[in-house]
């Protein structure tokens, strides 16, 4: 697994790359917006660590350029600020985590394994087929009406999740427990409701609902049906 560090703090940057590295990956760094586009421009990564201030422009705007080209890249951002409107602009954009500063280091090399591990357990072969859309969960690729279809590793899972569940309510708290649970990190319900309008924006045109909302429970798969 080959992952970018992108933090301006030269001594959180070394720290973060020194645990990494003792983990077994492959990492680079960077400490400005600019050497991280140049790194990401010359190679691809399994995982970008982004600082969302940097001194020549912000970690959103460069996971936006990321996603563009390479939408199954994985981000976890770090910031120092916690607010909510901020969470939902990473998540937004594809992000898979969010890190606050300060935290453990020991935390955070978890994040890592647990987000790493997920990525790599979505592979196993199988795949999902109707009239009009399909999904290769081994390849990580799709296709709506013979037309490609970019899902991030987030929304891959969370259609694992409902493909394989078809014509069930799935609540809100399970989609959570099944996504995230199982590896002992969480994420809000913000990131799931995020995942949810993103899949729908992809798939749901011509008047085709796959995802049910049941209001006051959760969602339930009914695979490509007329509105």
């Amino acid at each position: 697994m080959k992952l970018l560090v992108v933090e301006d703090d030269r001594l959180l940057n070394n720290t973060l790359c020194y645990n990494l590295s003792a983990s077994g990956y492959t990492v680079d760094a960077a400490v400005t917006r600019t050497a991280a586009a140049a790194l990401c421009k010359a190679q691809d990564y399994d995982l970008i660590v982004l600082d969302v201030n940097l001194p020549d422009g912000n970690g959103f705007d460069l996971c936006r350029e990321i996603k563009e080209r390479r939408p199954d890249t994985a981000v976890i951002f770090l910031t120092a600020n916690d607010m909510e409107s901020d969470m939902l602009k990473g998540f937004e954009l594809g992000a898979d985590d969010y890190v606050t500063k300060p935290f453990p280091i020991s935390v955070f090399r978890k994040k890592v394994s647990a987000l790493l591990s997920r990525i790599r357990k979505q592979t196993g072969g199988d795949c999902y087929t109707d009239d009009m859309l399909s999904i290769n969960f081994s390849e990580l690729t799709a296709t709506l009406g013979g037309e490609p279809v970019i899902f991030t590793p987030m929304e891959y899972r969370l259609l694992k999740v409902l493909v394989r569940n078809p014509q069930i309510v799935l609540t809100r708290q399970m989609l959570l427990e099944k996504l995230w649970d199982a590896d002992e990190n969480y994420v809000d319900e913000h990131a799931l409701t995020v995942a949810i309008s993103r899949i729908r924006g992809k798939i749901e045109a011509g008047g085709l609902q796959f995802i049910k909302t049941v209001y006051g429970m959760g969602y339930m798969w009914i695979g490509g049906m007329k509105k």
